[in-house]
């Protein structure tokens, strides 16, 4: 399981796990929009590290500048670079 800390929004976790192939298994935002997040992890299951990047990177909450969304794209961006 992966941790990241997210910047600019209101979740203050996000848990994830990835498989042998980079497909994401599991999803988990700690505080949030609840309803929000749960729905952004259950469709995120099932697709590729870069699939979720493309589908969420550049998501804006509000004039935030960011998301939950967009910060998951950037927790899964970090896991790629700890990997290379």
């Amino acid at each position: 399981m992966y941790e990241y800390t997210p910047h600019g929004v209101c979740s203050r976790k996000i848990q994830f796990d990835i498989d042998e192939n980079d497909v994401v298994k599991k999803i988990v935002f700690v505080g949030g929009c609840s309803g929000n997040t749960q729905g952004v992890a259950a469709l995120a299951v099932g697709m590729t590290v870069d699939e979720v990047i493309a589908r969420v990177d550049g998501i804006q909450c509000g004039f935030k500048g960011t998301s939950c969304p967009d910060q998951l794209a950037a927790a899964l961006k970090q896991y790629k670079e700890s990997k290379a």
